[in-house]
């Protein structure tokens, strides 16, 4: 009969986090695909993470750090794994294989041309940019994926560097903005310096309601100007969030 030793714990099919601290080696037992989820806040649970709230110097090999070594390296934590398995999982390097590593890849430059299809139209007919065509012009401007940033932001920065190949602008989201009359001419000059496109105005009962086509990085500003400048007298409500034509539908 073959005895395990005590210092070994034998785990199988997991993502390896690993941080070098100390002269030493740590690492943590994760399942996989949730590492990502995690440091980009989707996934909340920390049991639905880690495998084992234990930290090893050697996963594959069920190799258990010593106490001693991780109250050294990670004095802060006063010697409690879990913590330490928090410090690793936010700031350890992920190990994956080569293979795992060019499917992540593929699959989030996926991720980003189709947040990029979902935020953008064609700046000329103001309709919808298939994702095919956003993945061409992606290559053509050489942008390289970067793994341990998330896709949306990702996709943001990447709007710009399209613009360089292609008719592309953030599709544009409507909004309502209801006032009382007595302070249109105020919110029609804070408008007009945020340079918003005001498509109608409607008057009922002493109040004044604009609606407006904006870009969406836009919003929070407006918002935060209207109700400043107002007092709160003033609020916004919006309308759709993707102004397109209406056959986008048609368009896949």
């Amino acid at each position: 009969m073959i005895k395990t030793p005590t210092n070994q714990k034998l785990l199988t099919n997991v993502a390896v986090v690993r941080m070098k601290k100390c002269g030493k080696r740590f690492e943590i037992a994760c399942y996989k695909n949730k590492v990502l989820s995690w440091r980009e806040g989707v996934e909340k649970d920390l049991d639905e993470v880690l495998q084992s709230h234990t930290v090893f110097t050697n996963v594959s090999k069920g190799e258990v750090a010593k106490k001693a070594d991780l109250m050294k390296a990670f004095e802060d934590t006063k010697g409690d794994q879990t913590e330490i398995c928090k410090i690793i999982l936010a700031k350890g390097d992920l190990q994956v294989s080569d293979k795992e590593r060019q499917a992540q890849t593929e699959a989030m430059f996926k991720d980003i041309a189709t947040i990029v299809s979902e935020k953008c139209v064609n700046s000329d007919t103001k309709r919808p940019i298939p994702v095919s065509i956003i993945e061409k012009a992606m290559k053509e401007c050489h942008i390289a994926v970067k793994p341990n940033k998330n896709s949306k932001q990702q996709a943001l920065d990447t709007i710009g560097k399209l613009k360089e190949v292609l008719s592309l602008q953030r599709a544009e989201m409507r909004i309502k903005v209801v006032t009382p009359v007595k302070m249109l001419n105020k919110i029609r000059k804070l408008l007009t310096k945020l340079e918003v496109t005001i498509e109608s105005e409607e008057e009922a009962e002493g109040e004044t309601s604009i609606t407006i086509l904006m870009d969406p990085g836009q919003y929070r500003n407006i918002e935060d100007l209207v109700k400043s400048e107002t007092a709160g007298a003033a609020s916004i409500q919006v309308l759709n969030l993707k102004e397109v034509k209406d056959d986008e539908e048609k368009l896949k």
